[in-house]
């Protein structure tokens, strides 16, 4: 498993929130969600999901909130993590 840090600028708080809630009920079989977390003002989001690819969390997390923000992808770097959920 892949842990995969989706870090958004968000353009539309609630709608962003509500499709990510959607997006919880409807993970891909073997996908965990382990984090999901905004700034106070809810301008920027940070999700962190395990899934076998980047590219797999990318499409998925797209399909239901790419038109609410911006969002970059990355691999976490698992080895030297604090407190990353497993």
């Amino acid at each position: 498993m892949t842990h995969v840090l989706a870090v958004s600028t968000v353009t539309d708080d609630g709608a962003f929130w509500q499709a990510l809630k959607k997006a919880y009920a409807q993970l891909p079989k073997g996908a965990k969600w382990k984090l999901a977390v905004a700034s106070k003002d809810g301008g920027k989001a940070v999700n962190v999901l395990t899934h076998d690819s980047v590219h797999s969390v990318r499409e998925f997390f797209e399909a239901h909130a790419g038109a609410h923000a911006t969002t970059e992808y990355f691999e976490a770097d698992a080895a030297n993590a604090v407190g990353l959920p497993r």
